[in-house]
Parts: C-alpha cells; sequence; structure tokens
C-alpha cells in the first residue's frame, strides 16, 4: 500500500514537472480597427490622382479597411479616373463599394458647375448618410469622410487621429491662405462667426486637439462611441432651422446628440483647396490646384500622384515669349527639378541655362574674361568687394541677354531657380503682356520678382492693370526683357565695371540712390516697369532654414583666399565688420 502511494507520488511529480517544462505560444497582436473610407467624387480630375495616391500611402492595413466611393453629375473624367483606380486597389482592400452615375451632368437648378442648389445640397447629404449606413452595417469601427480635393500627405494621419480617441475629429489642413477644414465660432442661426482664436490654431502658434463647433471636409468618426448612433447627415432633424448645407446639418446633427467635434493640429497632414466662386470654373479649380501644388513642393510634404492612374502629359508653350530661360547651377540639382516640375505644372516651355559658377572661377580666370570691378563699389551691408558668386550670377545673366540680341529674339523671360509662383501666375502674365502689347508700351525689362525697395512711391501705368514703373530694386528673380532693353546692357559694357546685376539695372533705369556709380554708365534710359502685386517671390528668404546663397557663400572676386559667407540674415565678410562710411544713405534708411 505504501509502495502505491510513493509510485502515485512520482507519477504527480513527472507530470508537474512536464507541464511546468511546456512552452506556450504568446497570444497574438490585436488586429487594428476596421475603417470605411468614403469617397464621395464629382469634377475633380485635376486633384484626385494626388488624392488617391495619398490614400494609398496611408500608413494602415488595406486589409482592414473598405472603401465606399460614389460619383456623379461629372463634366470631367473624374468616373474614369476613379474606375482605373479602385480596379487596380479592389484587390488591397477589405471590401470595395462602388456607386459611379454617368447621368445626368448637372443638378436640377444649377447655374454651373460651382453652384450649389438645394438638390446638390440635399444629394451630397444623402451620398453622406449612405456612407454612414455601409460603415454601420459593415460593423466598422471608423469611417473616414475626406473630400477629394484634399490631400493626406502625412501617412501616419490614420494612427494619429485615432490615437486621440475623439467621436468626431478632424486634422487640420493647409491651404493657400487662411481658409481650412473647421470653424472655431457659429452664430446662432448656424453661419460661420470669426474669433480670436482660429488664427493662432490655424498658424500653429496653439497646438493640439482644440473643441469646436464645425469641422468638414476632412473628419474621422469613432462609430463604437455610443452617442454616434443618434448621428446622421439626412434627413435633418426635425427641429432644424440652419441653412441648407451638408456641413451645417452634421454640426447641428452633433449638437443634437451631444457629440463635441475637435479639429488637431499637432501634426501637418496635409491640404485642401480654397473653393473657387460660384461664378468660377472647373479651371478655376484646377488653376487653384495647380498653385497649392507648387506650393506644397516648397513647404512640404509634397504631394506625389498615384502609381495606378494614367496622367497625360501637359502640353507646354512660351506664352508668346521667343524664349523662357532657367539659370540654374549644374550642381543644385534640387532646384532645378523643383523648378522643372513647377513649370511643366504650368504648362510653361522652358530652356535650362547652365549658370556660371563663380566657385569654380580662380581670379584669373575672372581677369581673362574680362572682369573688373566698378571702381569704388563695395557691398553696403558688409563692405566688401564682389564676390566669385557675383561674377558668375552676371555672367549667366550677361550671356542671356547677349543671346536675346544674336538672335535677333523680340521678347524673353528669365527665371532664377529659386522662384514661387503666385496663384494663377501663367494666366496673369498672359493678360498683362496682352495689354502692354494693345497700348503700345515701350519697355525694355518688366520685373516678375524682386525686392522693392519703396514700394509706396511707384507710379502705376495708364491702361495696363498692375503694372508700375519700377523703382530702385534688389534681386533678378524673374524679368521679362526686349531685344531693345538687352541691346541697352550690352552697349553698357558691363563686365569692365563690373557690380552685382541687381544693382546694375536700377543704374540702367537711374534708380539707383548712389551717383558715383551711376556716373560710369551715362545712358541710363532703360524703360523698366513691374508687376504690382509681384508674381513671382523667392522660395525662402534670408534667415530661413534652408535658405543658401550661391552668390554670397564663395571667395572674393580677386582673392581665392577670402571666403564670404551669410549667417542669419546678415551678410559678412569673415573677420571683418561692416564699415559704416561705405554704406550709401539709401541703404542705411534699409537698415
Amino acid at each position: 500500500m505504501v509502495r502505491h502511494f510513493l509510485l502515485l507520488g512520482v507519477l504527480i511529480f513527472q507530470a508537474e514537472s512536464y507541464f511546468s517544462e511546456e512552452k506556450y505560444p504568446e497570444e497574438s497582436k490585436m488586429q487594428r480597427p476596421t475603417v470605411v473610407i468614403a469617397i464621395i467624387a464629382r469634377n475633380t480630375a485635376h486633384s484626385l490622382p494626388y488624392y488617391l495616391g495619398a490614400l494609398e500611402r496611408l500608413n494602415y492595413p488595406k486589409d482592414r479597411i473598405s472603401v465606399w466611393a460614389a460619383t456623379d453629375h461629372n463634366s470631367d473624367n473624374t468616373t474614369a479616373i476613379l474606375k482605373e483606380w479602385l480596379t487596380v486597389m479592389q484587390k488591397f482592400y477589405h471590401y470595395v463599394e462602388w456607386r459611379p452615375m454617368d447621368q445626368p451632368t448637372s443638378y436640377a437648378g444649377e447655374l454651373g458647375p460651382k453652384h450649389w442648389p438645394n438638390s446638390r445640397y440635399e444629394y451630397v447629404m444623402k451620398l453622406k448618410q449612405a456612407a454612414l449606413n455601409f460603415a454601420r452595417k459593415r460593423w466598422a469601427d471608423y469611417i473616414l469622410y475626406a473630400d477629394t480635393d484634399n490631400i493626406l500627405t502625412n501617412p501616419d494621419t490614420f494612427n494619429l487621429l485615432i490615437a486621440e480617441n475623439k467621436s468626431v475629429i478632424a486634422p487640420m489642413l493647409d491651404s493657400q491662405g487662411a481658409y481650412s477644414n473647421y470653424w472655431c465660432g457659429i452664430t446662432p442661426q448656424g453661419y460661420y462667426r470669426r474669433t480670436a482664436e482660429y488664427f493662432p490654431m490655424r498658424h500653429r502658434h496653439r497646438q493640439g486637439c482644440f473643441p469646436v463647433p464645425m469641422v468638414h471636409s476632412t473628419m474621422l468618426l469613432d462609430l463604437r462611441k455610443e452617442g454616434m448612433k443618434k448621428l446622421a447627415f439626412y434627413p435633418p432633424r426635425e427641429d432644424y432651422s440652419w441653412p441648407y448645407d451638408d456641413i451645417i446639418v452634421f454640426a447641428f446633427s452633433c449638437r443634437a446628440a451631444g457629440i463635441q467635434m475637435y479639429v488637431c493640429n499637432k501634426e501637418r497632414y496635409g491640404y485642401l483647396n480654397v473653393p473657387s466662386k460660384p461664378h468660377q470654373t472647373l479651371e478655376d479649380d484646377r488653376l487653384n490646384f495647380v498653385h497649392l501644388h507648387l506650393e506644397s513642393m516648397i513647404d512640404g510634404p509634397p504631394m506625389h500622384p498615384s502609381r495606378f492612374v494614367h496622367m497625360f502629359p501637359k502640353q507646354r508653350d512660351l506664352m508668346g515669349f521667343d524664349e523662357i530661360y532657367l539659370i540654374n547651377l549644374r550642381r543644385r540639382q534640387d532646384r532645378r527639378d523643383r523648378m522643372l516640375f513647377s513649370l511643366n505644372e504650368l504648362e510653361i516651355d522652358v530652356k535650362v541655362v547652365d549658370a556660371v559658377d563663380g566657385n569654380a572661377l580662380n581670379s584669373s580666370d575672372i581677369k581673362i574674361l574680362g572682369v573688373d570691378l566698378l571702381p569704388g563699389y563695395y557691398d553696403p551691408f558688409s563692405g566688401r568687394t564682389l564676390t566669385k558668386g557675383e561674377v558668375g550670377c552676371f555672367l549667366s545673366h550677361f550671356y542671356i541677354w547677349k543671346e536675346i540680341v544674336d538672335t535677333q529674339m523680340d521678347k524673353a523671360l528669365i527665371f532664377e531657380d529659386d522662384a514661387r509662383f503666385q496663384a494663377n501666375f501663367k494666366r496673369r502674365v498672359l493678360r498683362l503682356m496682352d495689354e502692354v502689347e494693345q497700348v503700345e508700351l515701350d519697355w525694355d525689362i518688366i520685373y516678375f520678382g524682386r525686392k522693392q525697395v519703396n514700394p509706396g512711391n511707384e507710379e502705376a501705368v495708364e491702361n495696363v492693370h498692375n503694372l508700375v514703373v519700377a523703382g530702385y530694386s534688389y534681386w533678378t528673380l524673374s524679368y521679362a526683357i526686349s531685344q531693345q532693353g538687352a541691346q541697352k546692357l550690352l552697349n553698357a559694357e558691363p563686365l569692365s565695371k563690373m557690380l552685382p546685376v541687381d544693382e546694375f539695372l536700377p543704374i540702367m533705369y537711374d534708380k539707383h540712390p548712389n551717383e558715383d556709380y551711376k556716373s560710369h554708365f551715362p545712358n541710363r534710359n532703360l524703360q523698366a516697369f513691374s508687376t504690382r502685386p509681384l508674381l513671382v517671390q523667392p522660395c525662402h528668404y534670408a534667415g530661413d532654414p534652408e535658405w543658401v546663397s550661391d552668390t554670397e557663400t564663395s571667395t572674393l572676386w580677386d582673392d581665392d583666399s577670402v571666403r564670404t559667407d551669410w549667417r542669419g540674415s546678415h551678410k559678412t565678410l569673415k573677420g571683418a565688420a561692416p564699415p559704416p562710411e561705405m554704406l550709401s544713405a539709401a541703404y542705411r534708411d534699409e537698415l
């Protein structure tokens, strides 16, 4: 008997040892919440490839995403683009619901594609409600509404918004101006109300997730929250008395359900196009979006089109000029690529000119080219003489002027490679040059981009919109030049008495404040004008983290050992302080 108990004890001990040594697999990770993306597209062929490209790059498992897509009342090829994309992408997403409607191409009572009659508001509300019903029926955890001209360039947008754990939250989107996808105030009648909180949030001076009375265009709804059962886009509640507008109806529904909306600006999430006015056209929408796209290339993060959507090549032209030049240092490939991309988007043809690289010149090379310094010239900020970078810049412009004269061009347009284009650049240039031709204006040079020293003192040109007689200016960022103007500049023989090119031009139209400099150029009869407002700005200014000057960071023109540099916003000669006695009165005033 004792022996049996001992044997049983041994067996129990062995069994316990066996189970204690066995390795159990760890529990697998939880799957991500399920999301429905609601795509409601109409007449957005200009932005749709970039919108879809942003969706496909979102850092979220596609097998946890369903797509509900509807398109209707199109007069462009929105339907074809969306169908092309969905045909490829449906195998990656969990499920795709596709609701195209080819006819009609307009709404009842619609005066144009940008007009919003009540029939259009009602139809959009019904579509948004259908998408919400679809998400609820599939027991989705979230639904994302994102207008098709809203580009979510931040691939972590989903994860960042979900982490905030809000019922209704919108990522604050950037635009070409003050416009964004939220309101900070709303009137008792449901209209927009301006408040002091808007701009600090819009400019990210205040960062966080803020309760607001209205979000629109792009927003994430957490369907797991209890209060979301009462939420609806359509029909409006029986007690609804606010304007018949889909975003305002939804804001009222949130308020009635006790749901707080939030906007989050902790990160940069993407962009939205400023909506054009009811009297404008789809072409205005396209041009607005082109400008937004170009801005994203400078300030980032940039937009990229879908890999699965065919995009037709741009039809470029010269805008009536004989040639359009882009001056670029071969070693600044980044600037060349951005400018060529920008000009292609603007449908502008261009000839790239390899700039003369001052850093590659030594003092002997410069003398062989016939370059000599203007007697008495000193930089007004640092007191130094010319840099090799400034010599290279001048020569780059000089050789273009010579080509214009040698080939007998009528007029040409010149860009440097750090230009930032204002909205509707091409349309505004075409209109301006047409008016200049109609009034038979005698012009030699027209600045499109420059630094104005005394802009308030410039006289407007009669019968030409947005044109003034140019005053003293810096920079040669962009300008049109006639053959007559190029010939006048060459006749001045500037290489033998050189100063920076942006100082030379004001001398030639007799607006430079330094009389000594002007005395070396007796024929100062250049007819110079400028657009107002300017159509081109620099990408970055002195002091910006991304700012680099290739003219300022080199060595002195006649001394290969003396380096110059720019720190912050001040030109300096290394080891030397600016001598005030060398500054003209006009320069000292500006300083």
